[in-house]
């Protein structure tokens, strides 16, 4: 997915502020899941909810503004009740990675207690692993 900067994005220093690179890989992962078939607000609402559960960032170079940016989104490793995705941000123009992510999202019930993954969304999962590994 890309991801335009805007002058909104960035700090006092004019570079991206940190917790933006989260709501881009956010939106990076509610994009991967719309480009299988799988809507989060459809999901939700037959009671799978997908929320974060732990992530883990390397900030490595800074986004400017006016910058254009691509998000990858690729799962790695997936249990019974949850996936962890690798998310890199990278600035297509020089190539250069930007921020290196690790996030694991749960499945859980609006009642908040874990729930199996889906078996279609499971599959499309596993699927989509082996083919970065």
């Amino acid at each position: 997915m890309d991801v335009r900067i805007y002058y909104e994005d960035t700090d006092a220093g004019g570079v991206v502020y940190h917790a933006n690179y989260i709501k881009y890989m956010e939106r990076a992962r509610t994009e991967y899941f719309r480009s299988h078939g799988f809507l989060v607000a459809e999901l939700a609402d037959n009671g799978f909810v997908f929320p974060v559960v732990r992530l883990e960032i390397d900030f490595k170079s800074p986004a400017l503004h006016d910058d254009l940016l691509s998000v990858t989104t690729s799962p790695i490793r997936i249990s019974g009740s949850s996936v962890t995705f690798s998310q890199k941000i990278i600035r297509p123009g020089d190539s250069k990675l930007l921020a290196d992510a690790l996030v694991t999202l749960a499945c859980i019930s609006p009642a908040l207690k874990a729930r199996r993954i889906p078996l279609d969304i499971r599959e499309m999962l596993e699927l989509d692993r082996e083919n970065v590994v």
